[in-house]
């Protein structure tokens, strides 16, 4: 005769449930400072790798910072695996995230403390070999970024900024430039007076 294991009581799962979801196994402070730790330590460490990492990520990039996700996790958690724990960690990085966006969008000694501040890649034409190599940027990769904004050549780049956040802004040269709709309406404005139109 088969032996039927008998199916445990409600309130035995219920109080197993709850142990789970909700018994943190850390006290909330302990979570608090995981969690604020982690996520300074994180800027600081993005902050020292520089201004490529964050825009001008490559597959290397990619893999470096999901396996970074992955190595930090137990830090953040410590030996809690309860939805209340995990719960308590979302809400407090996107709390500390958003006051320190929010102080860093207020204030520019902080901002660049956090960021660092704008560096110039390329200037009258020419690029800045040295700031390449502290940025760890290729020059490939200036001059995709200087075609993406319509420059054919470097030649016609009066200024190229990486800025904090890893993007590149271009500037062109004044007759580099390309015309704009504005200008084309100027130009049959006169064609128009000088034809009598």
């Amino acid at each position: 005769m088969a032996r039927t294991v008998p199916f445990p009581p409600m309130w035995i799962l219920a109080s197993q449930i709850n142990d789970s979801l909700f018994d943190m196994g850390i006290p909330v402070v302990e979570k608090v400072i995981r969690t604020l730790a982690v996520y300074l330590g994180l800027v600081l460490l993005l902050r020292l790798a520089g201004k490529r990492e964050v825009a001008q990520l490559n597959s290397f990039d990619l893999v470096v910072l999901l396996l970074l996700s992955n190595v930090v996790q137990n830090a953040v958690i410590g030996p809690d695996n309860s939805l209340a724990g995990g719960l308590i960690g979302a809400g407090i990085l996107l709390g500390i995230n958003a006051v320190v966006v929010r102080v860093v969008g207020y204030n520019k000694a902080v901002a660049a403390v956090v960021e660092g501040s704008a560096t110039d890649v390329v200037v009258d034409g020419k690029v800045k070999e040295k700031s390449l190599r502290r940025l760890g940027l290729r020059r490939t990769e200036v001059v995709a970024a200087i075609r993406r904004q319509g420059a054919s050549s470097i030649d016609e780049v009066e200024r190229a900024t990486i800025s904090p956040g890893g993007v590149i802004a271009v500037e062109l040269r004044k007759e580099d430039e390309n015309a704009t709709k504005g200008d084309i309406a100027r130009l049959e404005q006169k064609l128009d007076a000088l034809l009598g139109g």
